[in-house]
């Protein structure tokens, strides 16, 4: 029986409607949420991010500033520049877009955003925060992932997650995240990665298979247990060989293994939309906090 899809649109959906109730209690204070998003240079999939987080920003009511600086910009004037806006009070949150220009130290400029507005996690003092237990603002992508289980019924608690990814912005935090003793969490957590010996026998033992490798159709139905619920998290973009347009795909042979998997997202329209919108909620949190609602 072919896998139950997750809709990422339906569950984007859902949180939002809920967001826009929270944004109404703080407009009633005379307060905005504001997010500013720091884009170095013109690079194309990070220009195709930022128009989505326009776009839910415009949704949940949510002041949506890009700020677009020269791929030439120094070090010290990046790091001036952050510390310019998280000083301005009618930012929220902050985020900057990576990847950066070589030539620049992401680690040292996501350290000059206070952990107050660093409403994607990037922070070194969240990413402690996080392994730790403590609260933070967890990093949109694998907070995403997390709720898409939530809300499509599969709770990743007591089950075996086995992540494919030990990226610093998908795999180790959204470990971090499952395995912590609380609710929506509570998961057995393996993550597997190029050094991973038999990567196959592991994959088959998870309950919960999410791909994070950043490469296409690496993910492929023999790696499946039967009725596993299986999260891509793959952008991979492909030309179809008989229209020749260039079209996004994940990580995971999705035609292989919704015949073999109880549920699985699709690319697009799994964890894309649900990424922005728990952006979005992380900078109403943080301006619910900063106003004390």
């Amino acid at each position: 029986m072919p896998a139950e899809i997750i809709d990422g649109r339906k569950i984007a959906e859902e949180i939002r409607e809920g967001l826009k109730e929270r944004v109404a209690k703080l407009e009633e204070r005379k307060m905005t949420p504001g997010l500013a998003v720091i884009l170095v240079g013109e690079d194309p999939a990070s220009l195709s991010y930022i128009r989505m987080i326009e776009r839910e920003g415009e949704a949940c009511g949510v002041h949506t500033q890009v700020i677009k600086l020269s791929s030439e910009i120094k070090q010290e004037e990046l790091e001036e520049k952050i510390e310019e806006l998280d000083q301005d009070a009618k930012f929220h949150g902050i985020i900057l877009q990576l990847p950066l220009p070589k030539h620049l130290n992401a680690l040292s400029a996501e350290s000059k955003v206070s952990p107050d507005k660093d409403v994607d996690g990037t922070n070194p003092v969240s990413t402690g925060k996080l392994l730790l237990g403590e609260e933070t603002f967890f990093p949109s992508t694998p907070y995403g992932v997390q709720q898409l289980l939530i809300r499509s019924g599969h709770d990743p608690a007591g089950k075996r997650v086995v992540i494919c990814g030990r990226s610093n912005i998908v795999g180790k935090p959204l470990a971090a995240i499952l395995m912590q003793k609380k609710v929506g969490a509570n998961a057995t957590v393996t993550i597997c990665h190029t050094g991973t010996k038999d990567l196959v026998s592991v994959t088959r033992e998870a309950d919960i298979l999410i791909a994070a490798m950043g490469r296409l159709k690496s993910v492929t139905a023999d790696m499946v247990k039967e009725g596993a619920a299986v999260i891509d998290v793959g952008i991979n973009p492909m030309k179809d060989p008989e229209t020749g347009k260039t079209k996004i795909v994940g990580d995971v042979d999705f035609e292989g293994v919704k015949e073999k998997a109880a549920a699985i997202t699709p690319v697009p329209g799994g964890i894309g939309p649900v990424t922005s919108v728990m952006l979005m909620e992380n900078t109403i949190k943080a301006a619910e906090l900063a106003t004390g609602v």
